[in-house]
């Protein structure tokens, strides 16, 4: 929904962002602005504080050096520091090997079992969640966190895998049903 404050807010960030535009002094605004929730973005998938903090550097510095390619498409320019962070955790995990990280609470799985509703209970979801999520693909996990994990609306999630707002709400609900499948086969292997 689009309130009147949601406007200005972004009519604010357009002017903070032509000014960095214009001269990268003005940056600072944005980078504090984002910080925090680059950081936590990005830490939710490295699962490490030193590296996650060298990972949001490059972030940031990817961003300014990037700035003047950027266009505003009225969502929020964090839109665009995410779909940075997350190619640049995809490129830490493919140099290095590493494992990636996925941070889920209890609220999660209760937000995921509203989707997918069956005939098992909510416990049962916080065990089996962690043996079904290693069965997605990493592009169908990156949806499932992006949307439910971090509750980031589908304009935003679209935008952040550079995909359309429908195509983003498409994919999820694909995930969803070949979750609700996984769950379900697990439950009735038990």
């Amino acid at each position: 929904m689009i309130t009147q404050k949601s406007i200005e807010d972004l009519l604010q960030e357009e002017a903070l962002i032509r000014n960095a535009q214009d001269d990268p002094v003005h940056f600072k605004p944005l980078y504090e602005a984002y910080f925090k929730r680059i950081f936590r973005f990005v830490l939710h998938r490295v699962g490490e504080k030193d590296l996650a903090g060298d990972v949001t550097s490059q972030v940031f510095l990817k961003a300014l050096v990037n700035l003047k390619k950027f266009e505003f498409r009225g969502v929020p320019f964090s839109a665009w520091l995410f779909r940075i962070a997350l190619n640049e955790c995809n490129e830490l995990f493919r140099k290095t090997k590493r494992y990636r990280h996925v941070a889920v609470d209890d609220a999660d799985v209760l937000r995921l079992y509203e989707e997918m509703v069956g005939d098992f209970e909510p416990q049962n979801l916080v065990e089996r969640l962690p043996a079904v999520l290693e069965h997605l693909s990493h592009d169908e996990l990156q949806i499932i966190e992006l949307r439910f994990f971090e509750q980031r609306p589908f304009k935003e999630v679209g935008e952040i895998l550079s995909i359309t707002e429908n195509y983003a709400k498409v994919k999820v609900y694909r995930v969803l049903d070949k979750m609700k499948a996984l769950f379900l086969k697990k439950h009735n292997q038990s």
